[in-house]
């Protein structure tokens, strides 16, 4: 499975930023040995299920420190028969199809 999600304390920056809270889930996330990939928006990362909510969870856990309310935004790819590789696989798909025109 694939999942993508997003993390925000309600106590960030004195600007609004999260970017400190988030790198904590982020930093969580690239430790955890699976697969992952960040962006502006969100943090992707492949595995089994129990591995991956696994992470989610402590990724939670590491934004939320020193905050009393974390939102959390999760979106997931669940597609049996494809164990891994997929994190690269299904942009790979899509930017073959826009080389072909």
């Amino acid at each position: 499975m694939i999942v993508a999600f997003s993390v925000s304390p309600s106590a960030g920056e004195p600007d609004g930023g999260v970017s400190e809270a988030v790198s904590r889930a982020v930093k969580v996330v690239r430790e955890s040995g699976l697969p992952n990939s960040t962006s502006s928006m969100f943090t992707e990362i492949e595995g089994d299920w129990d591995s991956v909510m696994a992470v989610v969870k402590k990724a939670v856990e590491a934004a939320g420190e020193g905050s009393a309310r974390v939102g959390l935004v999760l979106k997931a790819d669940i597609r049996p028969g494809y164990d891994s590789g997929q994190l690269t696989a299904k942009v790979e798909r899509v930017e073959a199809h826009l080389r072909e025109g």
